[in-house]
């Protein structure tokens, strides 16, 4: 699975670990996504996103009907 929320645009960042002698070697810092399962009562059925932790508070804020509604408009098939 991606490393990618749908509903953020969350996608991985990347830096250095840095050990005790400060040798730096690449890392990636990966987004905490989650397969979510949601109902979307105006399509009459479930959809399955892959969100992040803050996608799924911006689901609880402002509800699956707009967010799903933004991800039909921005051509995102569900």
């Amino acid at each position: 699975m991606a490393a990618v929320c749908q509903v953020t645009g969350a996608v991985p960042g990347f830096g250095h670990n840095v050990s005790h002698s400060h040798r730096r070697t690449k890392r990636r810092f990966d987004p905490n996504v989650q397969k979510k399962t949601y109902f979307v009562p105006s399509l009459g059925r479930k959809i399955t996103l892959n969100v992040s932790a803050k996608g799924i508070k911006v689901i609880d804020a402002r509800g699956i009907e707009k967010v799903v509604a933004d991800l039909q408009a921005k051509g995102v098939k569900l």
